[in-house]
């Protein structure tokens, strides 16, 4: 049976370059970055280094990037770290309704701790109009957060001209964006960008699983979130994991590199399994049908529940994901999905198709030769679809 392999948003293997340069620093160069003596050193460059790549990869100096041990913890970070800090100029923070949960739980969080939030809804694209943004912005706003592109739908913001109104509202205002399905994947500079913090994540883009970073503009105040030590600045408590941070710097230097080729392969198997999918009865494309990731395929199947449809494309050697990984076992309609108008029915059927370098045309081809049998069979088996 053909293994083809669809679900790279939720994990991509490591490259073999990353995972070479990583070996040495588990026990050949195995010391503390923070040791004064000879072990300590190899570590220590290498950290550096990694902080430089890193850096290079979204135009940042190296000091602005601190590394943490996932998007996630990115994102806290983002959020908690800036509202505690500032908690004495406000309490208010602006986020999308479409962001990744490791944002909405922060701000729902945050709410429960007596700060405020207010949750901006998206277009029938999943686009964030930013006059919208800026109108949330008050007096007592600290921080507005916007996702850079789903990893549910793949919709690129605007985050630019979000950035420039939002501080064309109120001077200081913060802004901060989760990139981390685009740094590494699209072209992404924080000055051209405009924003103060942005969060990625080496897993995104053939690095390995553990390793992460936030960009902080110099002169932003946050306070740590995990209190320790004086690693990252003071910014981030505990020894830093060197052979993923390592991996994390190999892997942006390689995406900065290869940028241009793979977004050129991504956009065109993406372009041909929308086109194939789209063809299908009753098959929807969700997201911007062109701001969106190069490498993301979203669709709706009427009728049919994406579970059981990940289950026979599974029995067909093809692994997909149905919504959000975070959220695809909970067995709910997508929160993404329903703001961008679907109603809980329809999401239920949401199938996400995420390509990456190891695809081909002809795994595209396969799986549109597999996957109309599947929403016929279970179609068959709908009395909802019988009866339309």
């Amino acid at each position: 049976m053909r293994q083809v392999y669809l679900d790279h948003m939720a994990a991509m293997p490591v490259r073999q370059e990353a995972l070479d340069a990583m070996l040495p620093y588990f026990r050949e160069h195995f010391g503390n970055p923070l040791s004064l003596h000879d072990y300590g050193e190899a570590p220590r460059e290498a950290l550096e280094k990694a902080r430089a790549q890193v850096a290079r990869l979204i135009g940042a100096q190296e000091r602005e990037v601190y590394f943490t041990s996932s998007g996630s913890e990115a994102n806290n970070l983002a959020l908690k770290g800036v509202m505690f800090q500032n908690a004495k100029q406000g309490k208010h923070v602006v986020v999308s309704q479409i962001e990744h949960h490791s944002i909405l739980n922060s701000a729902l969080t945050l709410q429960k701790l007596g700060y405020d939030a207010t949750f901006v809804p998206v277009d029938q694209h999943g686009l964030v109009d930013p006059e919208q943004v800026a109108a949330a912005v008050r007096d007592d706003t600290i921080l507005v957060s916007v996702i850079h592109a789903s990893n549910e739908v793949g919709t690129i913001q605007p985050i630019a001209e979000i950035a420039r109104q939002v501080k064309s509202k109120k001077k200081g205002v913060l802004v901060h964006t989760d990139a981390i399905q685009t740094a590494g994947t699209i072209p992404v500079n924080v000055d051209e960008l405009g924003v103060d913090l942005l969060s990625l994540a080496g897993n995104a883009f053939y690095g390995p699983k553990g390793a992460a970073a936030l960009y902080i503009r110099r002169g932003t105040r946050i306070m740590p979130l995990i209190d320790g030590g004086i690693q990252e600045g003071g910014r981030r408590g505990g020894t830093e994991d060197v052979p993923a941070i390592v991996g994390l710097g190999i892997a942006a230097e390689l995406a900065q590199q290869e940028m241009p080729q793979r977004m050129a392969h991504l956009s065109a198997l993406r372009d041909q399994l929308i086109a194939g999918l789209t063809a299908i009865d009753r098959v929807y494309l969700t997201g911007h049908p062109t701001a969106r990731l190069p490498g993301l395929v979203s669709v709706v199947v009427e009728y049919v529940e994406g579970e059981a449809m990940l289950l026979l494309l599974n029995m067909n050697g093809i692994a997909a994901s149905s919504g959000s990984t975070c959220t695809s076992r909970a067995l709910k309609a997508s929160h993404v999905l329903t703001a961008l108008g679907l109603d809980a029915a329809l999401a239920q059927g949401s199938l996400v198709f995420s390509l990456g370098m190891d695809n081909s045309h002809e795994d595209v081809a396969y799986v549109l030769q597999v996957f109309p049998p599947i929403v016929e069979r279970l179609r068959a088996m709908s009395p909802l679809y019988k009866k339309s």
